[in-house]
């Protein structure tokens, strides 16, 4: 019993801490309310915990999810970016009981814009719902993907289904060709993004992302893992997404201030954007004369 009230008290001083922090910082933190009955339970957990029966020790400690999130897909095609995808696979991959697909145009293994091979899991073809869709971004291949309509038919029957559409980076050409994002508030990867996301009829957010509804979409690359963190404090809550954050040991801490345009310095911004002109503008004008 001694060892309970402690386990109690433990629990109690923590939770207090986190209200502190919600209540100086609502925008960045919930308000993590914990009644007595709740803390003896949680305490009768950890004291009863063992790695091989933890699923009710996770029900009690993180809560009931939003949604029953079943399954979710990661688009993949050659040219992708691989931290687009692996990032938003290793986050999302941590919901509760979810089969996690990487998915194909086609048959057969692709690669990354970086050239590591992945082997998807299925194809578009035999995928006909999920719960959570997500389109990463990458160059050339992505750019292509913005003009598939084959592929764009497949994202709107998925959509219907969907609970949560993201796409991440150039990957919201995509999604944004699909029409999904009409009138929606988007973020993309910084390359022309006002002009890109008024292409497609969205409403430019400026944001490392942004929720639009059920339309989820991020910055360049490293703002996939972002995203898809919001979107686990979406469904799960501050405790597990907590959890995944601490198996990720995610904190970054960049050596050199940078990572947007605002804080790089002009003539590195300068260059960037020319090398970006030079193999998107002449794909993209290729592209549109054969429409």
């Amino acid at each position: 019993m001694k060892n309970i009230i402690s386990i109690i008290v433990f629990v109690s001083l923590i939770l207090a801490c986190n209200n502190r922090v919600s209540n100086n910082s609502k925008k960045e933190h919930e308000k993590i309310e914990i009644s007595k009955k709740d803390s003896l339970k949680i305490a009768k957990e950890i004291q009863n915990f063992s790695p091989t029966s933890h699923v009710n020790s996770m029900k009690v400690i993180f809560g009931k999810p939003k949604y029953d999130i079943k399954t979710i897909g990661i688009l993949v095609y050659n040219g992708v970016n691989d931290l687009d995808v692996i990032g938003p696979r290793y986050i999302l991959g941590q919901a509760m009981g979810v089969k996690t697909q990487l998915i194909g145009l086609k048959q057969g293994n692709i690669k990354t814009v970086m050239g590591v091979e992945i082997v998807p899991n299925t194809v578009i073809d035999s995928v006909s719902q999920l719960d959570i869709l997500v389109i990463p971004g990458g160059f050339t291949g992505t750019i292509k993907a913005a003009y598939n309509n084959e592929l764009h038919t497949w994202i709107r029957k998925i959509d219907k289904t969907t609970k949560y559409t993201g796409a991440v980076c150039t990957g919201v050409w995509v999604l944004g060709a699909t029409g999904l994002l009409e009138n929606k508030k988007a973020s993309t990867n910084w390359y022309k993004e006002k002009e890109f996301l008024e292409k497609y009829k969205a409403i430019p957010a400026n944001e490392r992302y942004t929720q639009d509804g059920k339309y989820w979409t991020s910055a360049g690359v490293t703002a996939g893992m972002d995203m898809s963190l919001a979107i686990m404090k979406d469904i799960y809550g501050d405790r597990y997404t907590q959890a995944i954050m601490l198996d990720m040991e995610y904190d970054p801490h960049p050596p050199i201030k940078g990572g947007t345009p605002e804080k790089t310095n002009w003539a590195v911004n300068w260059m960037m954007k020319v090398m970006y002109d030079s193999g998107i503008t002449p794909l993209i004008d290729s592209l549109e004369k054969k429409k």
